[in-house]
């Protein structure tokens, strides 16, 4: 049997959320008339304090609406530099919205007030104005790290003092909640537009709902539609959604918890540990003499599935993640180190940067 700590994208539903599913009453999404669906976006709206909530079918497209709701071609977007906006969604924010990216070298995914205002510009013959800052909640290549939320008020506070709108990829903002003891209201407050994916973290096999003020949600209404994100019967996989509301968030805790006892193995086995403020841990290999797919492709011989971002392994818990996986994968590791390098998965000590 293969342990999954690739990603919490990985979940399959249980089937408690199967049935849910199944007994789900649908009707024509695309006319706003699917009971599921609208429940679904009347209780993320209220979770939110949002005017209006509206179900799509990815988290990308998410951003992509947002940022195409929030500018015109020829904007500046702000974020931090290893934000998912443009490491991972090919380029969308440029190809469809035509908005330049300015980034911010930020620490663990966070930046200052002062960087921000380093960076943000009301525009002029030679440079383009900045329209919106993007945000991330919780923030996935510095590690699921979490915002602290007067940082987080303080940097949206400083963005709309220079006009500029604020938006949150809040793909696990429910991750954040659960961490912080935050409510994810708070989080959503100081921000315009934010949304939660649920097919992370809650299990879900699809969808995510953006959240904000009423203006920008008609506007968002009409580009889901011309990016084709427009549904029929999706009260099917909304109910999923529903069902996780109501079941899986509390128990994020235990995901943490999980990846806490991984990362605490891994450091104990002589691993370079970012340590983790939920459920994602990332590694170094190079320390016990491993490159990131070297590692990644020894541990696969386990049965372990682990991802590779550049130079570091990234091991994820999740609902289909127990502790006893997590010891059974720290068995793997120590496997892995007692068989020793191979050709092609040694790597060299890291260098030293000060």
């Amino acid at each position: 049997m293969t342990i999954n700590l690739f990603s919490d994208t990985q979940t399959r539903p249980t089937d408690a959320m199967r049935a849910a599913m199944a007994s789900a009453e649908v009707g024509d999404e695309q006319r706003k008339a699917d009971p599921t669906v609208n429940e679904l976006q009347e209780r993320m709206a209220d979770l939110l304090g949002k005017e209006r909530a509206i179900f799509f079918p990815t988290g990308t497209m998410c951003n992509l609406v947002a940022i195409a709701a929030h500018t015109t071609h020829g904007d500046s977007i702000v974020l931090e530099h290893s934000g998912h906006v443009l490491r991972s969604e090919t380029s969308g924010a440029a190809a469809v919205s035509g908005c330049v990216i300015e980034t911010i070298r930020g620490e663990r995914g966070m930046f200052t007030v002062e960087q921000l205002n380093e960076v943000m510009t009301p525009g002029n013959q030679y440079a383009p104005p900045t329209r919106l800052v993007c945000l991330e909640q919780t923030h996935n290549f510095a590690g699921g790290t979490v915002w602290p939320l007067d940082r987080y008020s303080t940097v949206a506070d400083a963005a709309h003092d220079a006009g500029v709108v604020v938006h949150t990829d809040g793909a696990r903002l429910m991750n954040a909640v659960v961490a912080s003891g935050a409510s994810a209201e708070a989080w959503a407050a100081p921000v315009d537009t934010i949304w939660v994916d649920f097919t992370k973290g809650l299990g879900a096999p699809t969808g995510a709902v953006l959240a904000g003020d009423d203006e920008v949600m008609e506007r968002a209404w009409l580009l889901k539609h011309r990016f084709g994100g427009a549904m029929r019967q999706a009260g099917i996989v909304a109910a999923g959604c529903l069902h996780a509301l109501d079941h899986h968030v509390d128990r994020l805790a235990d995901d943490h918890a999980n990846a806490r006892r991984l990362a605490d193995g891994l450091a104990e086995l002589g691993f370079t540990v970012t340590p983790p403020d939920t459920n994602l841990v990332y590694v170094d290999p190079r320390p016990v003499g491993l490159t990131a797919k070297g590692f990644a492709t020894a541990m696969a011989s386990h049965n372990i599935e682990i991802s590779t971002i550049g130079d570091r392994n990234r091991l994820c818990t999740h609902l289909d993640v127990s502790t006893a996986d997590v010891d059974a994968a720290l068995d793997a590791v120590r496997a892995v180190l007692a068989e020793g390098p191979t050709d092609g998965l040694t790597a060299a000590p890291p260098a030293y940067d000060g």
